[in-house]
């Protein structure tokens, strides 16, 4: 029965041409894939350059993106002068307050400004990972607090230079998140209703930043964890090694998420450059790597915080210094760069967005830019003002926050603000 009232739902939906708004509930939206699949949206903006604002919320200081789910968004925030974090829930149609839940937070990490990993939502609970490893479950309609765990106190967590950034992972009734504690816990699954540690797995010094995510490879599903000192797949259900490939990253800076392109695994890190694996359900082959000397004289593609777009011909990333940067998938080779899209300068950055046929790109000028990206080069669509960059980094004013896009709209945020702009036709 069950059975027949999805079908014959999806039937109306189908023959209607009525489609539901997609959420964004989590790091890299619905699929953790950091694709955008919602249709009818716009193929240029305004000529005037202006979006059009359905909204804008006040906030404070902070790298996390938000995210959003059930009609309500989700984002955390530090006020630097009361020395605490914040989770706050806003409805998304206006933009109104919903709840907020404020914790002190005494920061030791270097860019003390604010939180870094984006929330996850699901069941009804939303799950938040602030700067200095506090951990907290709430409910995702009252705020209420369901329950907490400190990585610092609970698991003898030593912060990496940057803070806790990693946004964590729901499979079935697991939360899986990087803790970097004591005695193997590098990697901890807990219940998620509960917060009870279900299994632990690896011994790493330094913690990294890049998120878990699960992939498919030999039939088998593997939770890729990219460390400081290796490539880890893991059994998601256990957290028993399952192959392993070394790979040293200077300063620990594992942030871009690993890229899966059939049977291969792709990643990027700011000094050491780019892997390319050939992965089965046991192990891992290297196909190819980066020969790039340092950070400036790259060949290849050193990114320091956005994932980059990989598909069976193409890469498309940001490289060290703001090169949009495309490598030919099979060997890495580099096919071109532009700075069209972004600009000049250390850790310059930008985030790539699939849609359709075409690439949505938010820099950290607080531009959206609407562009075709393909082996013969960058073509820019169209561009306009997002948000107002607001933290300084290299003598620029920047933001290294991650949009979502959810309703049809993009959801952004900068020190100051949180915004709501429709991208429907």
């Amino acid at each position: 029965m069950h059975s027949q009232l999805h079908f014959f739902t999806w039937l109306v939906l189908l023959l209607t041409g009525v489609t539901q708004a997609d959420d964004w509930p989590q790091w890299g939206g619905p699929q953790r894939d950091i694709v955008w699949r919602e249709t009818g949206i716009v193929a240029t903006f305004p000529t005037n350059g202006l979006l059009p604002r359905v909204w804008s919320a006040e906030v404070g200081e902070g790298y996390s993106g938000p995210a959003v789910a059930d009609g309500l968004v989700y984002l955390t925030d530090r006020i630097q002068d009361e020395g605490n974090e914040r989770v706050l829930c806003f409805d998304a149609e206006t933009g109104k307050e919903v709840w907020k839940q404020e914790y002190a937070s005494r920061y030791t990490v270097s860019y003390p400004a604010g939180p870094r990993a984006t929330p996850v939502i699901d069941e009804g609970r939303v799950f938040t990972i602030g700067a200095v490893g506090q951990m907290f479950c709430f409910d995702a309609k009252t705020g209420a607090e369901i329950w907490k765990i400190d990585f610092q106190a609970d698991f003898g967590t030593k912060l990496p230079i940057w803070g806790m950034a990693a946004s964590p992972l729901v499979d079935g009734q697991q939360l899986i998140t990087l803790v970097g504690g004591a005695n193997g816990a590098l990697v901890v699954a807990f219940d998620k209703a509960t917060g009870k540690e279900l299994w632990r797995a690896l011994d790493d010094e330094v913690i990294g930043y890049s998120p878990p995510v699960i992939y498919e490879f030999g039939g088998r599903r593997q939770l890729i964890i990219w460390h400081p000192s290796a490539v880890t797949s893991l059994d998601p259900e256990t957290g028993k090694v399952l192959w392993e490939t070394p790979w040293e990253i200077r300063y620990g800076l594992t942030a871009p998420m690993p890229r899966k392109i059939d049977d291969h695994l792709f990643m990027t890190a700011f000094y050491d450059g780019p892997l390319m694996l050939k992965v089965g359900s046991d192990h891992a082959d290297i196909v190819w790597k980066g020969k790039g000397k340092d950070e400036q004289q790259t060949d290849g593609l050193h990114s320091i915080i956005p994932t980059p777009w990989v598909d069976a011909d193409n890469i498309f990333g940001v490289c060290s210094y703001g090169q949009l940067r495309a490598l030919n998938t099979a060997t890495g080779e580099r096919l071109w760069e532009t700075l069209d899209a972004t600009g000049s300068g250390r850790w310059w950055n930008a985030f790539i967005i699939p849609h359709e046929d075409r690439y949505f790109l938010h820099n950290e000028q607080g531009d959206l830019i609407i562009a075709d990206l393909s082996a013969e080069g960058y073509k820019e669509i169209s561009r306009a003002k997002l948000v107002e960059p607001t933290r300084a980094v290299q003598r620029r004013m920047t933001i290294w926050s991650h949009p979502a896009f959810a309703m049809k709209s993009v959801f952004a945020r900068n020190d100051k603000e949180l915004v709501r702009v429709s991208l429907a036709k």
